[in-house]
């Protein structure tokens, strides 16, 4: 299938093999800064979208997102935890569509991935919502699945942001109802 416009041919390739390095540089970054994210979470929401980003941008290799909504949801309206979490995890789920994207063949051959693509290709943005989600380790796999396809990266970016922000929302919640737990199973004696 030949392309069109003037995304073909060279640029293409110059493309993909920008995607694919931008992804890799990002999850070597994030893992770089692993001392360092205690000390953001003194900022509040904007470091709740930060801490997400960078959790989820990193490719098949987990980072704790989920532990972050249902800590911040404990001490921060769950709500916007929710919020703020899921916003930068959609973002960050670039990484793996850009990998997707940029053609290289880091999965192609595994039976998860092949099934993946097939039902991406078939069921794309329900498809998306759900891994989004569910905790699951394939979101990163569908998204390389969904930047392999050419799914229209805004579409990809509403279905990961709704996944991942109820998915959030949910944690978010069990933090704040932790707290109520905790304060139940050891009440202050005076």
């Amino acid at each position: 299938m030949k392309q069109s416009g003037w995304l073909s041919g060279w640029k293409l390739h110059a493309v993909r093999i920008l995607a694919f390095v931008v992804a890799i540089t990002i999850t070597v970054f994030i893992f770089s800064l692993q001392d360092k994210i205690e000390q953001l979470a003194v900022y509040g929401y904007p470091s709740i979208f930060l801490l997400s980003l960078l959790a989820n941008a990193t490719i098949i290799i987990p980072a704790p997102a989920i532990a972050f909504s249902f800590a911040f949801g404990a001490v921060f309206n769950p709500l916007g935890v929710a919020l703020a979490a899921g916003t930068g995890a959609a973002i960050g789920e670039i990484t793996g569509y850009l990998v997707g994207f940029s053609g290289q063949g880091t999965v192609d051959d595994s039976q998860i991935y092949k099934k993946l693509e097939l039902w991406t290709a078939k069921h794309g943005a329900l498809l998306i919502l759900i891994l989004a989600f569910i905790p699951n380790p394939f979101f990163d796999l569908a998204g390389i699945a969904a930047g392999a396809l050419r799914m229209p990266i805004g579409s990809f970016l509403l279905w990961a942001w709704l996944g991942k922000t109820l998915k959030m929302l949910v944690f978010a919640f069990a933090g704040a109802a932790s707290i109520d737990w905790i304060t139940n199973l050891f009440p202050a004696t005076l």
